[in-house]
């Protein structure tokens, strides 16, 4: 597929900057994103991204989501950044700009192949993971790692390389270090289980997940939910393998996986000011995504024969958040780490 026509739906820090990436290689990309603000400063002053050893603005033709309507022309590759809470109705909302062999690619965490497949279809749905750090604060402006230090991965449903997904894959290729794995879905998995144990907890506590992780007694609290996710995929059937740069000799048969995911986060993919999606929609007033999260792994508990209680205990205190019983602080560290030897302590109750 030469000269594809692309379109970035959701073009929050990661969508907009991965997008930038690509315009700035020279190809046909158009930015259409809901927040209106963001759109009307695009198009006044483009998009800022400061690297890490420079900032660069890029022009961008953006269009605000009511405009959808008024497009003619379909894209050949569309790239969803948006909640996955809202992945139905903007893959419903683009459906008509597609043709047979487009394909929508969800540059999503969470799991959200099959709801755009039930849309799509299998053959248009694919997905995709991300190993980058991005922060958007104000409209127009993104903080992000360069192309450098960023890993994607993209792949169909079937594992299929058809001509659509290289040329994602390509596309992607300027914005970082891109692989096609075999089975999507596993690799997805593999990123759901690295995000566990940061995005809620260090919400939670409303700091930068490093902040997070080095709080005394917190590092624990991740860590046993993150084998907790493990447990709960293998349960389903999931097969571990390498991902965000790791290969493969570097994939051990344990719930140590879980933890060594984790610390690649920490280690290659965070700086000292970078805040998870999750606070990020908090601080700008918005629902979180619960439910891709935590909340995910707690509703796979019957299906993989998998108790989840830690996940259980730091989505109860993200859900108290949301309906405004609490705010995020880090005072809040002392309710999950008493939460946790709460857990530990009728673990060993019932061992014994």
């Amino acid at each position: 597929m030469t000269n594809a026509r692309i379109a970035v739906l959701g073009t929050g820090a990661n969508g907009a900057s991965i997008g930038a990436d690509m315009i700035r290689a020279g190809l046909d990309v158009t930015f259409i994103e809901q927040w209106p603000d963001h759109v009307e400063a695009m198009r006044a002053n483009g998009l800022t991204v400061h690297l890490p050893t420079e900032t660069q603005v890029t022009p961008i033709e953006a269009y605000h989501f009511c405009q959808v309507a008024e497009l003619r022309t379909p894209f050949d590759i569309v790239f969803t950044s948006v909640k996955t809470y809202d992945t139905r109705w903007v893959t419903e909302l683009i459906k008509p700009l597609l043709h047979e062999d487009s394909i929508v690619v969800g540059l999503q965490n969470g799991m959200t192949v099959d709801a755009v497949a039930d849309i799509v279809g299998e053959k248009r749905s694919v997905g995709a993971v991300l190993g980058i750090a991005a922060n958007m604060f104000e409209p127009g402006v993104a903080r992000q790692y360069g192309p450098d230090e960023t890993w994607l991965a993209v792949g169909s449903l079937d594992g299929t390389v058809t001509p659509a997904v290289q040329a994602a894959a390509d596309a992607l290729a300027h914005a970082g270090h891109v692989e096609i794995p075999a089975n999507i879905r596993d690799a997805k998995w593999m990123k759901l289980i690295a995000n566990i144990p940061e995005m809620l907890p260090s919400a939670i506590l409303d700091v930068p997940l490093l902040t997070a992780a080095a709080v005394d007694g917190m590092r624990p609290v991740m860590d046993a939910a993150a084998r907790e996710a493990y447990h709960v995929a293998i349960g389903l059937g999931v097969t571990m393998i390498p991902v965000l740069g790791k290969t493969a000799d570097q994939v051990p048969d344990s719930d140590q996986y879980a933890v060594d995911l984790l610390e690649t986060i920490l280690e290659s993919f965070s700086r000292p000011d970078t805040r998870v999606a999750v606070l990020q929609d908090w601080e700008k007033g918005r629902r979180a995504e619960l439910d891709a999260f935590s909340g995910y792994i707690v509703s796979k508990q019957q299906e993989s024969g998998v108790a989840t209680p830690v996940n259980e205990m730091i989505l109860g205190i993200a859900q108290r958040i949301e309906r405004g019983e609490l705010r995020q602080d880090l005072s809040n560290a002392e309710l999950m780490i008493r939460g946790y030897a709460d857990i530990v302590s009728k673990t060993a109750v019932n061992v014994g």
